[in-house]
């Protein structure tokens, strides 16, 4: 997939955090502790929604979706970023660089893709509450989370192989701690112009366009609340969507700072604190955010908790 002019580089230097010892020591058991939780946390919700037959509603099933998403992305940067933390010279191949690259954006898109159809599973249980069982039943779940899937793998397929066929004749050096989009954009010989409005409007069109469809279901859901007559059944309506309404406040947040930007020569440090949030932050954040604002999730780890003390 790479092309024969770009064969005077065949490594990237990762920068990372800090060179420092004792800094590299704190966060090395900072991200493995919070990769652990994580991976816990989210295998957790996972086991509980696919164990638990009052749990197999739309909202858990794409919950637990999520929750393998964010496996993935903790999976796809933290063990190299551990592993780099143990090492002087932080080196990533070029096919592993647009390998991890690719992984973030199919797993980037997939999670914003499942974050609309989130908002839109939320849309219909407030504000079209007697077709919901009809359009979102089974089948229709199970066809939605797949499209999900499939979409975020094949939307980046395109731009992966676009930035892999572009000239790479150095500098090697990525300003951060992974192969992102957004640094590596900086690496290319020549004239970038082109290629940077393409993935400009290639992150607009993604980001902003899902981001603008979860808007727009939630200014629905709102003005559907608002009409209620009873305030427990506001209450109620609004507890069900405060955890999504969190970690998509969170995530977008972080990842509309980082990519949705006209040029990508302006590299800062705190590009890297951002992207923790998004890569670490929120996968580390979701279980307990869907756990802790859910009567349902307590109840179950109520259940599990007393059949333990029984064994």
């Amino acid at each position: 997939m790479l092309s024969e002019n770009q064969s005077s580089i065949h490594e990237f230097i990762l920068v990372g955090f800090s060179n420092t010892p004792g800094v590299q020591i704190f966060l090395l058991i900072l991200f493995l502790l919070a990769y652990v939780l994580t991976l816990c946390g989210n295998i957790v919700i996972i086991s509980i929604v696919q164990l638990h037959q009052q749990l197999h509603t739309p909202m858990y099933l794409f919950l637990s979706h999520l929750s393998l998403i964010e496996i993935g992305h903790m999976t796809n940067t933290n063990p190299k970023m551990l592993v780099d933390f143990l090492k002087e010279k932080k080196v990533i191949s070029i096919t592993g660089c647009f390998t991890q690259l690719y992984f973030n954006l199919f797993l980037g898109l997939t999670e914003n893709f499942l974050l609309v159809l989130m908002a839109y599973d939320r849309y219909l249980a407030i504000c079209n509450p007697l077709n919901y069982t009809t359009l979102m039943n089974s089948r229709s779940c199970r066809n939605l989370s797949v499209g999900c899937w499939v979409g975020g793998l094949l939307a980046p397929i395109s731009p992966t192989i676009m930035l892999c066929r572009l000239p790479f004749c150095g500098p090697n050096r990525i300003n951060h701690f992974f192969c992102d989009l957004v640094p590596v954009l900086t690496l290319p010989c020549g004239n970038k112009s082109f290629t940077e409005y393409f993935f400009f409007l290639f992150t607009c069109s993604m980001v902003l366009g899902c981001f603008s469809l979860i808007v727009v279901s939630y200014v629905k859901i709102i003005v559907s609340i608002l009409r209620m007559p009873s305030a427990g059944g506001r209450h109620k309506a609004f507890s069900t969507c405060s955890a999504h309404l969190i970690v998509v406040s969170i995530y977008y947040g972080s990842v509309m700072y980082m990519y949705v930007r006209p040029s990508v020569r302006d590299i800062r440090d705190s590009d890297k604190v951002v992207s923790v949030f998004y890569c670490v932050v929120t996968p580390f954040l979701n279980p307990f955010i869907y756990s802790l604002r859910n009567n349902k999730v307590h109840e179950i780890f109520k259940l599990m908790i007393a059949k333990t003390k029984k064994l």
